[in-house]
This record gives C-alpha cells, structure tokens and sequence, in this order.
C-alpha cells in the first residue's frame, strides 16, 4: 500500500480523483463524506505514506495502522466511482492490522522498547487474516458459478482476443476454446486456492501457481496492485518456523542481526473475549453480506443490486452512453446536459451504465439547475448498455423524472428490467 500511494500521487491522481471532479458519487449513507481542500487532500496522503512506512517498519506500529485504516478508508469513501474489490480487500486488513501484534519483532517498536519482543502469539492473530485470504478467494470463486461465466464464457471471450497480439500465446488467446479454458480454470483456481494452502505438502507448488496466475491476470487486465498484495499476503498460511528461517537467512545475506524471543504474547481474558466477540460479528458479516444480493429479483449483473462488496471480480464487461434531459418545469424549456462540464471522463464512463449513479447525477442535476433559476427541474435520462457484448438496452425508463425517485436499500423498480420484451426498452 505503500507503493500503491506513491503510485497513485505520482500519476496525478489525488487532482483527478478528489480535486477536479465539480461533482463526487457516494455511497449510500455515506452522503456526508466529501473531500477536504486540496491541500489537505495532499497532505493527507502524504500522512498515510508515513503510516504505511510505520506499519512496515513497525514504527508507532499501531498509531500507524491506525491512521493508515482511517484515511485510506476515508479517501475511498469520497467517490464510489473508484471502487475496486482490492481497495475494499485493504480497508478490511488494514482494520483487522490494528488489533494484530505484528509489530512484536523486527520492529522499531521492539528496538525502541515500546513493547516487549515475541516470538508466539495466539492462533487468532494467524487465523483472521488467512480467514479474510479466504474469503476473498472463495467468494470471488462461487461468484464465478454463473451461466454467463462457464457456459458463455463471458466476458473471457470478448477480452482475451483483445490480446492476441501478444508474443507467442497471441493467436492462442483469439480462440473461443481459450476463453472456455481460462473460465473454467480460473473459477477453479479461486474456490481451491484457500483450501490448497492449508496442505504443507501442496503448499510451495500453490505458491507458484497463485504468482503465474496473478502474474498473467496483471498483465492481460491491469488491475492495479492486487496481484503484488495477493501473492505476498498469502504468505500468512506458512509456518512460523517457515518465517524465523527466512528471516535467518536475509539477516545473513544483508547483515542485520536478529534474535528471536521466547517470550509468549498474550492479552487479558476481557481484552481478549471482546475482540474475539468483535472479530465474530465481524466475520458473520463477511460471509453474509456478500449473499444480500438474494434479496433483489432479477439480473444481479444488469441491476447491480447487492453487487459491490462481495466479491465479485471482473465479471461482466458493460458500456453505456447516458444522456440527461433538463425540463424546466414551469414554462416547459427542455435542454440536453453536457456530462462532461460536471464529470471527468472516468466517472462519466462508470455512471453511465449503474443505476444508483445515474440518479445521483439526476439529483445533483436537479440542484444545479434549479439553483440557474429553473423553476421545479425535471430530470430525464437515455442511457443505453451493453452488457458482455449484447446489442444495448435502456436501463431506465427514459421518460421518467429521475427527480421523483428517491434511493434506497429496496429494490429499485424503476430500473428497466434486462428481459424487458417492450420494443421501447429493447434493442438498438
């Protein structure tokens, strides 16, 4: 996470993201988070560096995860158009990096004497984060168990022959077989890896299977620091004793001088009994929420209800193209919105084919004309989509006043269902 936020003040990001945009997305009950001024955004980035160093160096270790959690969690707040799984992925193990005594050796905090060297700790401190390792795996494998997935090979067969080009597997990746091939194999490969790692024996030959897949996943999809965070957090399922001799053998090769302690770290029977009630309620909720999606009736992929924050990786290949009506409803002058005057081309792409966030822009829409001098705005929008290279269809019904409806945690009827059959809704 620490080159992951060098990256990303480098790239320009921090001005992109959270200080150009006149307009920000958000997340349901999240309304009030917004981004502070633009030298505070800086500054805080610069904060959470530092922090990240900290709980790299075990540094103020818990301070630092601390800080790290908050700011990191509250950046990704700001604007839902940023949501990635991975992010979501850091944000939950930066959280559970707080209660968790990593600091206890190789640390600044043991050679300054904050605390107290350890070389044990309680199975719990091991058993949560390769709990959330799991899940993450599993649940990204059972999301794959879908028609489009496996028996369509969706969005495989659109994306790979994108890279045909490549040096000697290119003309591979053009065949449909490949893409069958690599659906299969990949929701395979998620729902088994967990389990996988729990064996000693398959463990080292897992190992280099989850660096060639990870490896080929960033080459071909781009998908940021995942990979690099997969393959080095899996290392949680090793041993100890795998660990101490790693260590013995770096504090040789770059001389650095490193003596493990016998001592037994162990925390208070209350302190201990509230945070393993926490990490229950905790749990409980990885593993339920990502199913909340039952709840909803029709196309999970298409309406996107229950789809953020459970799991669901790089499923589904979707476009659009949202255009916004404005009507003043008074004297009934009606004009056609410039996206872009309000959104940069990210968060245009992105709201142009998810429900929740074309009625947002709606909303603010509605404020910002109405505060031009439009008396009682009404609010339209023609948004067309394709979904895994389908023709595209309406996902809302564009004769109706976006500004009437109001979000919420309920289904969203006013979402053009995915098998409407009304040749008004259907194909263009």
């Amino acid at each position: 996470m620490l080159f992951s936020t060098v990256r990303f003040w480098l790239l320009g990001w921090i001005e992109n993201h959270y200080i150009n945009p006149q307009f920000h997305f958000h997340y349901f009950g999240f309304e009030w988070v917004e981004p502070l001024a633009p030298w505070a955004m800086y500054a805080i980035h610069a904060v959470m560096i530092i922090a990240a160093l900290g709980i790299m160096l075990g540094a103020f270790y818990r301070f630092s995860a601390f800080v790290f959690f908050v700011i990191f969690t509250y950046t990704e707040l700001i604007d839902l158009t940023y949501y990635l799984n991975h992010y979501y992925f850091m944000s939950l193990l930066a959280l559970l990096m707080i209660f968790l005594p990593a600091h206890r050796q190789l640390s600044f905090d043991v050679k300054w004497q904050r605390v107290k060297a350890s070389r044990f700790v309680e199975k719990w401190n091991i058993l949560a984060p390769k709990l959330l390792v799991g899940i993450v795996y599993f649940y990204a494998g059972i999301a794959k168990i879908n028609e489009a997935w496996l028996i369509d090979a969706m969005p495989l067969k659109i994306w790979l022959p994108a890279h045909s080009h490549t040096p000697i597997i290119g003309e591979l990746l053009g065949l449909e077989i490949t893409a069958y091939l690599f659906s299969w194999i990949g929701m395979l490969y998620d729902v088994s890896v967990p389990f996988l790692l729990l064996s000693k024996k398959l463990r080292p030959y897992v190992y280099w299977v989850i660096v060639a897949f990870h490896s080929m996943t960033s080459y071909f999809f781009e998908i940021g620091v995942f990979p690099l965070a997969m393959t080095g957090v899996v290392l949680i399922f090793w041993s100890g004793k795998w660990h101490e001799k790693l260590w013995h053998k770096l504090s040789t090769i770059f001389h650095f001088s490193w003596s493990p302690s016998i001592v037994f770290h162990c925390q208070s029977r209350r302190s201990r009994n509230l945070l393993l009630s926490s990490l229950t309620v905790f749990f409980a909720f990885q593993l339920l929420f990502p199913f909340r999606y039952l709840l909803y009736p029709g196309n999970l992929f298409w309406n996107e209800e229950g789809y953020r924050f459970s799991w669901r990786v790089m499923l589904v290949e979707k476009a659009g193209t949202a255009t916004f009506y404005v009507k003043d409803g008074e004297n009934g002058r009606e004009g056609e919105v410039v996206n872009s005057e309000f959104l940069n081309p990210h968060q245009e792409k992105q709201m142009a084919f998810q429900p929740d966030m074309i009625l947002q822009f709606a909303h603010y829409l509605e404020e910002h004309y109405r505060e031009e001098g439009f008396e009682d705005p009404i609010v339209r929008c023609e948004s067309w989509v394709t979904m895994n290279g389908e023709r595209s269809r309406l996902i809302v019904d564009p004769q109706k006043d976006l500004t009437e409806i109001k979000d919420s945690f309920k289904h969203k009827n006013w979402i053009v269902p995915h098998d409407a059959e009304d040749t008004a809704f259907a194909h263009r």
